[in-house]
């Protein structure tokens, strides 16, 4: 007789409670995925974070070969303490890239905190501005939120609405707002 250890460890926990190893009948619609199946959809959505909900239901249904809904695996995705998220968007660095800054970090490394204050601090946020466009949704926990897994690697430059502004040691400067993005061009006017 071939056992799983699992059902081994079942059977001795059952009878320290109740003294028996009768299994009692037990209350309420049972569900489709077990414990042993939800680990298994777990370790799958996780592999596959980028996947889609029906995408996940059609492997499900092979895999375990049974008939599950696209509602009965999206709740079995929520009880594997798992969400879907809209993907973070981060830029996509080349091995070039990463070397002019690291080189950058380097040479800045001994400045002092007087030649620090000398800088002036920038920065720009893009944001669509195209109705609809909701971006790419990742399935992971709420703590893999900066697992560069979870990340969708943007490369093109949709229409958007962008802003600047900049602080320096003195204070904050003004916000600035432009159509469109900012390029060396209209950098200068």
């Amino acid at each position: 007789m071939s056992m799983t250890s699992g059902g081994v460890h079942n059977i001795i926990q059952r009878f320290r409670e109740s003294g028996t190893i009768s299994v009692r009948k037990g209350q309420g619609r049972k569900t489709i995925l077990d414990a042993r199946d939800l680990r298994a959809l777990r370790r799958h959505c996780i592999t596959y974070r980028n996947a889609t909900v029906m995408e996940i239901t059609t492997w499900a249904q092979e895999y375990f070969q049974k008939t599950l809904s696209v509602n009965t695996i999206h709740r079995a995705i929520r009880r594997c303490r798992l969400k879907l998220y809209r993907s973070k968007k981060k830029p996509y660095l080349n091995m070039i890239q990463k070397r002019r800054r690291f080189l950058w970090a380097k040479a800045h490394l001994k400045w002092t905190v007087a030649k620090w204050k000398t800088v002036l601090w920038s920065d720009e946020s893009k944001f669509e501005v195209l109705f609809g466009k909701l971006g790419c949704h990742v399935i992971r926990t709420k703590e893999d939120k900066d697992n560069p897994s979870c990340y969708q690697r943007s490369v093109q430059k949709p229409a958007s609405l962008m802003v600047w502004g900049c602080m320096s040691a003195c204070g904050m400067g003004s916000l600035h707002i432009w159509k469109g993005t900012i390029n060396a061009e209209r950098w200068h006017l």
